[in-house]
């Protein structure tokens, strides 16, 4: 293992401990006996689920993604540790627990243990995202099922999808990587090659005993600057997430103020816990398309925070530029934060002086726009067209 780059070679995979972002790279050979998960954990080398042990009976699973997929977004996220992972039913035409691999049944297995107060039968759960290099993998932790806060409604939710007219569900899952930087190769021989229950091995890593006694979670959590993003980053990168745009775009480019209702909606999506949302009347705002309050805390104890909206329906040739930016920040009153939300991107310069300057604003662009209408369901062209046509009526002017 190098210190430098962090790779660990085909030759070092079967006695290498697993270290946080480390690469574990396979052969070269073009096919799948690239997969270096084979010599690494003893594995197969097809699937995102893999395990060791028996579907009933896991010792030890593995969580394999591309991050890739526009339709099923698995994502890490670093400031939380909380990794969102979908199951393998991604195609119509089956039950959502007859997958040919089984990982939804494994997730049932697991959230059901858990629920169930059982966590001294939750295998670990390794967690790898693939590094785009033939068939290398990145080591991104040792995940536990559920998150601080979540309960039996919400840690493993069935959710449903949309191809070609066809309907179909397809499981959200949740976890926790725990703050871990090392899963110790003693541990994992055990496992493998001796059988022996990840909680009985005496080379198990104390921050899992932890959490398998008592339950408490101990995210692994990255503290990081707010990045700027270039305007290749804040807009759609497939075809279709682009033809989405676009559609949205047009629907609304002669009537700009209508955008600013579809803009609230949006806005509901990305902050669910909004209790209040004002627009403000047609040609007659000052600066503000909207005001909201956002609810935080429990219901019987919650505070409200007022936020601002400024909404921009622009196309993608046409940026929101520092102008546009500084009239909400300067609108913005003591303890009240802003969402610009646009169909376009955010000039790099206009971006620099709120990242930099530590203003409060939010910045929801028009890739953030479309993951967070394809999360609500309006995944197609068809859709979003007959949303849009139901939901907004335009000036006839």
């Amino acid at each position: 293992m190098s210190d430098n780059n962090l790779v660990c070679s085909l030759d070092e995979l079967e006695n290498s401990d697993l270290l946080i972002d480390a690469r574990y790279a396979g052969s070269r050979n073009g096919n799948a006996s690239d997969d270096p998960l084979t010599k690494l954990l003893s594995l197969s080398n097809q699937g995102g689920f893999r395990i060791r042990g028996t579907r009933k009976d896991p010792k030890l699973i593995t969580l394999i993604s591309s991050m890739e997929d526009p339709d099923w977004p698995d994502e890490l996220d670093l400031s939380t540790g909380v990794f969102t992972y979908y199951g393998d039913n991604k195609q119509p035409g089956r039950r959502l627990d007859e997958t040919h691999r089984y990982g939804n049944n494994l997730l049932e297995l697991i959230f059901s243990r858990l629920n169930a107060g059982e966590r001294e039968k939750v295998p670990p759960i390794l967690v790898f995202t693939k590094a785009g290099i033939y068939r290398d993998l990145i080591f991104r932790g040792l995940a536990v099922p559920g998150t601080i806060g979540s309960t039996h409604n919400d840690d493993l939710v069935a959710v449903w999808h949309t191809t070609k007219g066809q309907r179909f569900q397809n499981y959200r899952a949740t976890f926790t990587v725990l703050d871990l930087p090392c899963v110790p190769r003693a541990w994992l021989r055990d496992i493998i090659h001796d059988g022996v229950a990840g909680c009985d091995s005496k080379h198990a890593p104390e921050r899992w005993l932890k959490w398998i006694k008592s339950g408490q979670y101990t995210p692994l959590i990255t503290k990081r600057s707010q990045p700027i993003r270039s305007k290749k980053e804040q807009l759609p990168s497939s075809k279709h997430d682009a033809a989405l745009l676009a559609a949205l775009h047009k629907y609304f480019q002669n009537d700009p103020y209508a955008f600013e209702f579809c803009a609230a909606h949006v806005v509901r999506l990305c902050l669910p816990n909004t209790v209040e949302l004002d627009m403000t009347r047609r040609y007659r705002d000052g600066g503000r398309d909207g005001i909201g309050k956002l609810r935080i805390g429990r219901p019987e104890s919650s505070i409200l925070v007022d936020f601002a909206i400024e909404a921009k329906c622009y196309g993608p040739g046409n940026s929101v530029g520092v102008r546009e930016v500084s009239r909400l920040i300067s609108r913005l009153r003591h303890r009240q934060f802003g969402v610009l939300i646009t169909t376009s991107w955010v000039h790099e310069q206009a971006y620099s002086e709120i990242v930099e300057d530590g203003h409060p604003v939010m910045l929801l662009t028009g890739k953030d726009i479309i993951e967070l209408l394809k999360a609500a369901g309006l995944n197609t062209l068809d859709a979003l067209s007959k949303w849009l046509e139901s939901t907004f009526s335009l000036s006839k002017t």
